[in-house]
């Protein structure tokens, strides 16, 4: 499945941004779907995934209650929306495909990826 992630941009802290991931190739609905994230000089790190069905749903501590992921497989694109921005939020944001929620937050785990959407945070 190919992945094409938009919706990034430059915001203020405390703005809100709906990330998109549009997929191509395969349904999605035969995955469930993550949002990695990567800021300069670190390592890429999980934010949140959702299981094919969208009734299971798990978020990084640091973006519990402030971003939400969900999907929509008729139009085979899933979201993440991203409330009260934070500087800390600001990465590289990448949608992953995989065929289980099995280790969830590995990205080694993720078989499909988009090439990323920036997020910038201003203070």
């Amino acid at each position: 499945v190919q992945l094409v992630e938009s919706g990034g941009g430059l915001v203020q802290a405390g703005d809100s941004l709906r990330l998109s991931c549009a997929a191509s190739g395969r349904s999605i609905g035969d995955y469930a779907m993550g949002w990695f994230r990567q800021a300069p000089g670190k390592e890429r790190e999980f934010v949140a995934v959702i299981n094919w069905s969208g009734h299971i749903t798990y978020y990084a501590d640091s973006v519990k209650g402030r971003f939400t992921i969900s999907r929509d497989n008729a139009k085979n694109t899933a979201y993440l929306q991203m409330d009260s921005l934070k500087p800390e939020d600001t990465a590289v944001y990448y949608c992953a495909a995989d065929r289980t929620l099995n280790y969830y937050s590995a990205s080694s785990r993720y078989d499909s990826w988009g090439q990323g959407t920036q997020v910038t945070v201003s203070s």
